[in-house]
């Protein structure tokens, strides 16, 4: 009994003393920052990028890579920004780092970013392979699926710590998608020539996401079998073709010159029936969650040619 007492006398002055210590360390876990596990990303190159912490100074390469770096929720991360780079309207403030088909490195690194967003098919990957010799972290973004753009703003939410907006902007992009994937599920299929410019002629191929908005549309692209994004076209092969619609870009707000030059040739079914649409290419060019709103037009545009179907 008393070698008992003695080891429970022992035991609590020895839990006594470090009772303070116990405190201690408890409140310090309440007061020290959590410490956070590495940000681990997948660009659409398939490149692994890390980042120890949420990027705080973002330099975008594109256009679309600043449209999405606000969607994300990362827009005021955003330290430089190349020429066009105007919508929201908030990202005209940042600096200009060039165009991105050519690139002010110079500019780009004296910006210190620890993130760098560019562009596979606009930007010159030689240029931006520089950047990375240089120790900068890229991501490389290039969206192929209408769905590959919420999947991007998921991921530069997390690269920039701005995962709630960022996910939030994504699911509300996926929830539009669908309904607009419903709306148009079970309509007649049109053929589509989409022209991207007129001297020389080029159109979208099977890669490229314009593609996949046609088709959500119940249209089939003509040169969807092409593998190249951006495919140029003889005039000829578009007339062989012959679409019931065609659909150009331009930056006019009526119809653009590049559409009067088919009116001469009558013998297209799109000519013969008035089917010659314009849509504005920041809404359809850039894959930003505004696509939906091309998609929406376009979609129109092709119940409009289903209308003008001879009656059978």
């Amino acid at each position: 009994m008393a070698d008992a007492t003695r080891f429970r006398t022992v035991r609590l002055k020895f839990g006594m003393k470090l009772f303070p210590w116990a405190i201690l360390a408890t409140l310090l876990a309440f007061l020290l920052p959590p410490a956070r596990a590495e940000i681990v990303v997948k660009d659409d190159s398939g490149r692994e990028l890390r980042l120890s912490e949420p990027a705080r100074r973002i330099v975008a390469l594109a256009p679309n890579a600043v449209e999405n770096l606000f969607a994300a929720g990362a827009g005021g991360k955003l330290v430089g920004a190349v020429d066009y780079s105007d919508y929201p309207p908030e990202a005209g403030k940042a600096p200009r780092v060039g165009g991105y088909a050519r690139l002010d490195l110079e500019a780009i690194v004296a910006l210190k970013p620890d993130l760098v967003v560019a562009w596979e098919s606009g930007n010159d990957m030689k240029q931006v392979d520089k950047l990375r010799a240089l120790g900068l972290n890229i991501y490389i973004s290039q969206p192929q699926r209408m769905a590959d753009v919420a999947d991007e703003l998921e991921r530069l939410g997390r690269l920039a710590g701005t995962e709630r907006i960022a996910n939030a902007a994504a699911q509300g992009f996926r929830q539009r998608l669908e309904g607009l994937r419903a709306a148009n599920a079970d309509k007649p299929r049109v053929r589509v020539f989409f022209q991207l410019g007129g001297a020389p002629l080029m159109t979208v191929g099977g890669p490229q996401v314009i593609s996949s908005v046609i088709a959500l549309c119940g249209g089939v692209n003509v040169f969807g079998h092409l593998d190249q994004l951006a495919p140029t076209v003889g005039r000829e092969a578009v007339l062989e073709a012959d679409p019931e619609t065609i659909i150009a870009t331009g930056m006019e707000v009526a119809r653009p010159e590049a559409l009067r030059v088919w009116d001469k040739w009558t013998r297209l079914t799109a000519v013969r029936r008035g089917n010659l649409f314009h849509i504005h290419p920041d809404i359809m060019l850039r894959h930003t969650p505004r696509l939906l709103d091309g998609a929406e037009k376009l979609c129109a545009q092709l119940d409009v040619a289903r209308d003008r179907r001879p009656a059978q």
